[in-house]
């Protein structure tokens, strides 16, 4: 097993009083690109002083300005189905708490695609409970047919990642076939006992199982896989050493590691209290994970939730996330549900309830690039393709000017004058910036420049 309970103690162990002297190497090395040994993430998981603090996330805002410059990804999830077998005591959808459970129709999933089409999404994360009778991986298979062959005003779903149970191989292959983006799965926990005292007499309660589903997901053929934990089940120090002996073992076996990281913090849910859990992550200790996993794995993609308040996402932007999703519901059928009655139905609290032009408008403001772009998947550009790229500092020739692209189509197709007008000011201020001398062509009133087909012109 890679997840070593003890090494983990040890290096913890190990790594305690560090002085300030050791912490400025640590960040030194870390701002070169090097990313960070067990032993140093230990060493600075457990300095929280003032001093160590501001270099910590000074040298992650500078890395992740480095490899990523101002771009952010924008997504959204839609949960088709709550039907699910496992009791996990964290989850709005455990087997015992009492509510109708659904899964949606053909006609149902095309109703909530064009909602999400018509806030400007053309990224979105599949989500469905466990329950290989109601939701088994055929109905997966078909929603995901049926998402994308769902065409509205402005376009279609361009990519679909997708978040199951750990399955088998062959089901690995049978999504892959569908074309999908990204593979995810959280661990919830790397603790074992945590584990499986929070996952009782359940499918999802076999910790190995759960824990060896990417390599059986990269066996089938998906090269990009998305790994996280739901910080708060257990001690956050422990579960950022289990993130990256994880990734390190994916890295080993495969040739490449996590594509993304997702960092959710347990929020209150149907059926549980959160004074139920002793391990629940400071908004102090959630910004540290943050930064932390940016200097250990700097080429990885850090996903934030609406979980988080849209106060924590701005200050966590800065020095590690990368990816955010806007204007969410995680229930079955939110999006039709809050057309139609203005209320959310969702699986856990969401605490960021702004709508996609809301926060694109923001990110403007505060000088980042709202992508949503999705041509690295549909040019293959994918696993240790990518990360090769990324790695060599090009990737920012591909994804800059798909941003820029991806962000004139989202004014064109849902934007206001206000909107416009500062999207204008952002092609004004990169153009300079962009390798590409056609891009100074790209007006808010040229619009048969991107609607070809592909719109992602820089693939």
């Amino acid at each position: 097993m890679f997840i070593k309970h003890d090494y983990i103690y040890e290096t913890l162990e190990n790594g305690k009083n560090a002085d300030l002297s050791e912490i400025k190497s640590i960040l030194q090395k870390a701002g070169d690109l090097k990313g960070l040994s067990h032993l140093e993430i230990a060493k600075l998981i457990q300095n929280d002083s003032p001093e160590a603090n501001a270099m910590l996330f000074k040298t992650a805002g500078e890395i992740k300005k480095k490899i990523y410059g101002n771009r952010v990804v924008i997504f959204a999830p839609l949960y088709v189905s709550n039907f699910c077998v496992n009791s996990c005591t964290y989850c709005g959808y455990a087997r015992g708490n009492d509510f109708k459970r659904r899964k949606l129709t053909d006609e149902e999933i095309q109703e909530e695609v064009k909602l999400l089409e018509s806030m400007g999404h053309k990224r979105i994360a599949l989500e469905v409970g466990e329950d290989p009778v109601n939701c088994d991986i055929d109905y997966v298979c078909h929603a995901i047919d049926t998402i994308y062959a769902t065409e509205n005003k402005n376009g279609n779903i361009r990519r679909i990642n997708v978040n199951i149970a750990a399955t088998t191989v062959e089901n690995y292959r049978k999504v892959l076939d569908k074309g999908i983006g990204t593979y995810i799965l959280f661990q919830e926990t790397y603790h074992q006992p945590t584990y499986e005292a929070v996952h009782p007499k359940c499918l999802k309660g076999d910790y190995e199982y759960h824990l060896t589903a990417f390599n059986r997901a990269m066996e089938a053929g998906i090269d990009d896989v998305g790994g996280g934990v739901l910080f708060g089940l257990a001690d956050y120090k422990f579960e950022l050493l289990g993130l990256m002996l994880h990734n390190e073992h994916l890295e080993e076996k495969f040739g490449v590691g996590f594509h993304t990281i997702s960092v959710p913090r347990l929020q209150k849910a149907e059926g549980m209290e959160l004074n139920q859990f002793p391990n629940i992550v400071t908004d102090d200790q959630f910004k540290r994970i943050v930064a932390i996993i940016r200097l250990a794995v700097p080429f990885t993609g850090i996903i934030l939730s609406t979980r988080e308040s849209a106060v924590m996402r701005k200050e966590v932007l800065n020095y590690g996330v990368s990816q955010v999703s806007a204007g969410s519901c995680t229930g079955v059928g939110g999006y039709k549900e809050e057309a139609v009655s203005g209320k959310k139905v969702d699986q856990f609290e969401v605490a960021d309830h702004r709508s996609p032009l809301e926060i694109i408008k923001e990110l403007l403001k505060d000088g980042f690039i709202p992508s949503y772009c999705t041509a690295c998947y549909r040019s293959g550009r994918t696993g240790d393709r990518f990360m090769r790229l990324a790695k060599s500092g090009q990737i920012h020739n591909v994804c800059q000017p798909n941003a820029l692209m991806t962000l004139q189509e989202f004014a064109l197709d849902y934007g206001d004058d206000e909107l416009k007008a500062l999207v204008e000011q952002v092609l004004e201020n990169e153009v300079n910036n962009i390798g590409k001398e056609n891009i100074k062509e790209l007006t808010i009133g040229n619009l048969d420049k991107i609607r070809d087909g592909e719109r992602d012109l820089f693939v």
